[in-house]
């Protein structure tokens, strides 16, 4: 799971990059750097979660058995 965040965080990084260039001409400084940081802001949070969730906590433990009544 932490490749996939790597993998995400990177993919919105190129994404912001190519709104920024493309919002070159059609918008003003403010409103193309508010689109990039949300952009950013999304890519930063998915891929703090995508590592954070993703990740095994418990893979020293057993699984509990269930023992089944008559």
């Amino acid at each position: 799971m932490v490749i996939a965040a790597i993998v995400f965080v990177v993919f919105l990084i190129a994404v912001a990059a190519v709104t920024f260039f493309v919002l070159k001409r059609a918008l003003k400084m403010a409103i193309r750097a508010a689109i990039v940081a949300l952009i950013l802001l999304i890519a930063a949070v998915g891929g703090v979660s995508l590592w954070w969730f993703g990740t095994n906590h418990s893979s020293d433990k057993q699984p509990t058995t269930i023992k089944k009544s008559r």
